[in-house]
């Protein structure tokens, strides 16, 4: 061993780089570092396969079926051709087990298999097969030579993540999981345990150092579900343990106004509230109550489908606010929505003397000048605007609570600026959604907030009805519309945007306008998309609010819009390119009144399975939790919109999709560690201490493997 990889292993074993290890050589080493970003002993043994291949059966030609994802076969390999010409040329080989004869086909890396494949000698050849008539092949099939060890099969394959010039420069699999096996073969005495062995023991874990070991190189499928299942969960551990710990840490350092008085709610409660609030609202309104009483910043998420009555508990939690001499705030993406929000508290607002103003991009320098003087003396109790608020002219003389809607529209730099809106305490937060999030993406994503749900609608609210209809039955569903704009009502017509094809989009738009024109040539329409300028959008939309036009034809810029209860239809052209939490907001346009509302996904007659189970939850279900739930199975947390944010991301082997009761045991068992010995004081909790010691000294995920 050099003196420097001496110095290094002193330091860290798991910092040491990589070109130090036994059959990596400097090259191989760069091109890890490259295209996988691997640089370390602990980038390595922590590069994660994604799968596991079965290679405990050997299979005969004789049994293969285009059912099999793959199958390993061994035989013989008798002959090899070059077949084709220029880049249809390919090699082609004849193998055979005697129970058959199977084709393999190579058309990369020809010259290096032409010089290398011997004939006449057995080998073990693993991929998926594929019939033409009555013949067998497995295209660029992984071949090996047969030898007294592999001919024993019994093992499960680990398949990592690679790249196209890996392959190229020959680095598979299983020259990856070789280098790992001879990493770990010198890493055992460097890995420590990471858990308090009382957890390992409630939960019958096996230990860190067996479950890499069987992670990438499985004894049995047991050893590699209880490796996956322990690493999984102390990864998910240490994610729930830190956002919970700046949770408690958030409580303690910052605080907050305290809200106790009560007068003009009191005063709307009995005079002014239009509706009897929901026992959702109710139980979240309390849950907001005893934040502002504490003296800490609320820092709370409020998730609630489009139309569950998010913006009454807003106004509610403002009211608190101004009771107790301070100001307050709703920030939300676009100005349509601005003026939505704006316009619905404006009139409570007027019931209960509260001077309330709109500030926004558009807003006129005389009239932005009269509002910055009037939250800056404090006359001005409420104001709703756009990121027009975080300006650095815009202050207030008391700032006690902002609220912020669709949170994942804003960065999290953008929301900070709000907080320094107030010099001496940071003001409490609420931020909303109408995006419904799976449990265990809040979880990961907001653990360090407090979150609340309305689950519940409005009494009076319908549930929409929602169908699934096939382009043949346009001339129904125009019939449909005909009897709908009969009762007085409006619809809106959705074509999808794509960015990748945005000029195709806008014609599939066009070509709807104008059959949408040719078929209701009577009916006054409105057109919205996203290359109109915003005072055409806005006169457009305005139009469509005060029913002057009847039918709106849009792209997925009315996904966030502004409320009209006379929409009773939502008719989403080309459902099959929309993912299903988008279909679930379109839907959400619709449905804001009394009446009976609808919803029409239509689609053409291909459409793949997955296509088909988004439909039918669609059609099944209202319930936006549900269906977050299954657009996580579906898509997995990263493809969710607002999803991608760090915390999730650095997750290397917990999936949120299918591992949700490993995340709630994890997160039971950190809450119940911080509760119990915050400071990690306690013996057994020593490797926790450490752990974080060093996950701190780290600027990556080296750290993980202790």
């Amino acid at each position: 061993m050099t003196s420097q990889e001496q110095t290094s292993v002193r330091t860290n074993f798991f910092d040491t780089k990589i070109e130090f290890l036994k059959g990596m050589g400097p090259q191989r080493a760069a091109l890890l570092n490259v295209e996988l970003g691997i640089f370390t002993y602990g980038d390595l043994l922590q590069h994660y396969p994604f799968r596991h291949e079965d290679r405990t059966i050997f299979h005969r030609i004789s049994q293969l079926s285009e059912l099999m994802p793959a199958a390993q076969i061994k035989g013989r390999l008798r002959e090899w051709t070059l077949v084709g010409e220029g880049n249809k040329k390919r090699l082609v080989a004849q193998f055979s087990d005697g129970s058959g004869v199977l084709e393999l086909v190579w058309f990369q890396g020809i010259t290096y298999f032409e010089k290398s494949l011997r004939p006449n000698t057995e080998y073990i050849v693993y991929g998926k097969p594929v019939a033409f008539g009555s013949k067998w092949s497995i295209t660029h099939p992984e071949i090996e030579l047969l030898t007294a060890e592999n001919e024993k099969g019994g093992y499960w394959q680990p398949v990592y993540p690679l790249t196209e010039k890996l392959r190229r420069k020959f680095v598979d699999s299983k020259v990856i999981g070789k280098l790992i096996r001879t990493l770990l073969e010198i890493s055992r005495p460097h890995i420590h345990e990471t858990l308090p062995e009382n957890l390992v023991q409630k939960y019958r874990m096996v230990t860190k150092a067996d479950a890499l070991w069987n992670l990438h190189n499985p004894q049995s499928q047991p050893w590699l579900h209880q490796s996956e299942r322990r690493l999984k969960f102390e990864e998910l551990f240490y994610n729930q343990f830190r956002l919970i710990k700046n949770k408690l840490l958030h409580k303690t350092e910052y605080p907050g106004q305290v809200f106790t008085k009560t007068a003009l709610l009191r005063e709307f409660y009995e005079n002014h509230l239009p509706f009897e609030l929901t026992g959702a609202q109710v139980r979240v309104l309390h849950e907001i109550r005893e934040d502002l009483k504490t003296g800490k910043q609320m820092n709370r998420l409020l998730q609630g489908d489009v139309g569950s009555g998010k913006t009454i508990v807003a106004f509610i939690t403002m009211l608190l606010a101004l009771d107790n001499d301070a100001q307050a705030c709703l920030m939300a993406p676009t100005e349509i929505l601005t003026d939505q929000h704006y316009q619905g508290l404006k009139k409570f607002a007027d019931l209960l003397g509260i001077n309330i103003g709109k500030l926004t991009g558009s807003t006129k320098k005389k009239d932005r000048e009269i509002i910055h003087s009037q939250l800056l003396d404090g006359s001005m109790q409420i104001i709703v605007g756009t990121h027009a608020l975080i300006e650095d002219i815009v202050q207030f003389k008391n700032l006690g609570l902002c609220v912020i809607d669709e949170q994942h529209r804003f960065g999290v730099a953008q929301r900070s600026k709000l907080w320094a809106k107030n010099k001496y305490t940071s003001p409490h937060m609420l931020v909303m959604t109408a995006t419904p999030i799976p449990r265990t993406l809040a979880m990961t994503l907001y653990g360090d907030l407090d979150i609340s749900a309305i689950d519940e609608l409005p009494a009076g609210r319908k549930p929409i009805k929602t169908v699934h209809r096939y382009d043949a039955h346009r001339l129904s569903v125009f019939g449909f519309i005909r009897d709908e704009i009969a009762k007085g009502r409006q619809i809106y017509m959705v074509y999808p945007l794509i960015e990748e094809s945005e000029k195709l989009d806008l014609k599939d738009l066009m070509d709807g306008y104008e059959s949408i024109s040719r078929a209701f040539p009577d009916v006054p329409l409105s057109i919205l998309h996203g290359k109109m300028k915003p005072k055409d959008k806005d006169f457009e939309m305005a139009r469509f609010v005060k029913a002057e036009t009847k039918i709106m034809v849009a792209t997925t810029v009315i996904e966030v819009g502004v409320n009209v209860p006379n929409a009773s239809v939502m008719i989403v052209e080309n459902a099959e390119r929309f993912g299903l939490s988008q279909l679930h907001q379109l839907r959400g346009r619709v449905g804001r009144g009394a009446e009976q509302s609808y919803c029409i996904l239509i689609t053409d007659y291909k459409i793949s399975k997955e296509t088909k189970l988004r439909l039918e939850t669609m059609c099944r279900t209202n319930d936006g939790f549900e269906i977050a739930e299954v657009d996580l199975q579906l898509r997995g947390p990263g493809d969710i919109s607002g999803t991608q944010q760090s915390g999730l991301m650095d997750l290397l082997i917990a999936n949120l999709a299918q591992d949700g009761e490993i995340l709630k045991a994890a997160r039971i068992s950190a809450e119940a560690i911080l509760n119990t010995d915050p400071d990690l004081e306690l013996p057994e909790n020593a490797p926790i201490k450490k752990h974080l010691s060093n996950m701190r000294k780290e600027e990556t995920n080296w750290s993980r493997i202790s």
